[in-house]
């Protein structure tokens, strides 16, 4: 493996998503790379979440016709293509200077549906202007809910297909490779940090000359701007509300009065909650393993919630996804879809919109051999006969 990953050099070279990690790694500083690489304390759930598929054995239905393989699929009152879209992620410009609008001309082109975070480097009205692609943003609940209204408005108005709820983020999550790096706002820098950003000029030149890294969304709100000063982020901590409940999901609901994605799910009696509460979709996530540690891996979440509320909620599960296997194992259990975040910020890292759009279509092909070769010719044939639970855990 060392010996395959000095090979890693260019596009061309990465035949998987852990390849273009590998790029990734070798295109970003290290404080910079940590941070989209890294989890909360011991990184035991991050590393879980990719782990926990590996119980989990795909059962092939022989002498099947799958002269042609349907993965379309219906997701957020959506078609698209293949049953796999892209995940809110914040600041998507620090990993490459394309930034979100790479991201999202690379989710149309792959008939898919595109998450912008509310703590995304491009404001919702510049992503509608790139792409007309099927879009969802992603909110926090402020504490001024005013800035909750504003998104909406703004979202209605560019024509956004659904909203998506973070819900497990009352405080951050202990990320201690961010305090070994000093990744922050401000950076701290110590010998190898600043080593680092010299060896990755090209990144450095950038971020310097033009680093627009601005949290544009919060500050191009009307309720907000006034109040932000100089702090972009001292506002957005201070308004992270920790006394949200359930009530403020139904309040959410009737505001947006579409498609809503509650994030953040990972247990049956929660997912209830949700849909009580007017969410038309949960998405199971540990936010990457950036939150609660040893909280479950999300395909570990699925047939559970699956079993109890398949029929009134959408399942999307978010968090560990690396191969096309991983999707189809997901969806057997009982999934809708799927959703990658680092999946695809590594092919960014590693290549701008070329970078997104090779990981994309090494996840999507993949989806599409392991259809054939599971005997299942459609997506929405995909159920409990073509799983099961290993019974033996792998070495």
């Amino acid at each position: 493996m060392q010996r395959r990953k000095s090979t890693i050099r260019r596009l061309g070279d990465c035949h998987n998503v852990t390849d273009l990690r590998v790029l990734a790694k070798r295109n970003l500083p290290w404080p910079i790379f940590n941070y989209l690489d890294g989890g909360a304390d011991d990184e035991f759930t991050l590393s879980r979440n990719t782990d926990a598929f590996n119980d989990y054995e795909l059962l092939p239905s022989q002498l099947s016709d799958v002269s042609r393989i349907n993965t379309e699929t219906t997701v957020l009152g959506q078609r698209i293509g293949w049953p796999v879209f892209l995940a809110p992620t914040g600041a998507s410009r620090i990993f490459h200077h394309e930034a979100e609008p790479a991201v999202v001309r690379a989710a149309h082109d792959f008939e898919t549906i595109y998450s912008l975070s509310t703590l995304g480097t491009t404001s919702i009205e510049d992503i509608a202007a790139v792409s007309p692609g099927p879009k969802m943003y992603q909110v926090y609940m402020f504490k001024d809910r005013a800035i909750s209204r504003d998104f909406i408005k703004r979202c209605k108005e560019q024509n956004y297909a659904a909203l998506c709820l973070t819900v497990d983020t009352p405080v951050a999550g202990n990320r201690e490779r961010d305090l070994v790096t000093g990744f922050g706002i401000p950076p701290k820098f110590n010998l190898r940090s600043v080593l680092s950003y010299a060896r990755h000029l090209p990144w450095s030149i950038r971020a310097i000359m033009k680093p627009n890294f601005d949290m544009v969304n919060v500050i191009n709100s009307a309720s907000a701007s006034t109040e932000i000063g100089d702090g972009v982020m001292e506002y957005i901590n201070s308004q992270f509300d920790r006394s949200i409940t359930w009530k403020d999901v139904e309040w959410l609901a009737e505001l947006w009065d579409g498609p809503l994605v509650v994030k953040g799910i990972q247990t049956a009696a929660d997912a209830r909650k949700a849909a009580d509460s007017g969410a038309t979709a949960v998405m199971l996530s540990n936010h990457g393993g950036r939150q609660l540690e040893t909280a479950p891996a999300p395909v570990d979440c699925i047939a559970p919630i699956a079993d109890e509320l398949g029929d009134r909620l959408e399942i999307i599960c978010d968090g560990g996804i690396r191969r096309g296997t991983h999707v189809i194992k997901a969806l057997a259990l009982g999934a809708t879809a799927c959703s990658i975040g680092r999946g695809y910020l590594f092919g960014l890292a590693a290549g701008g919109q070329r970078g997104v759009e090779h990981a994309l279509g090494l996840l999507r092909s993949e989806v599409e051999r392991s259809m054939a070769l599971v005997g299942c010719n459609s997506v929405q044939k995909l159920g409990p006969k073509y799983i099961q639970k290993s019974s033996k855990k792998p070495a």
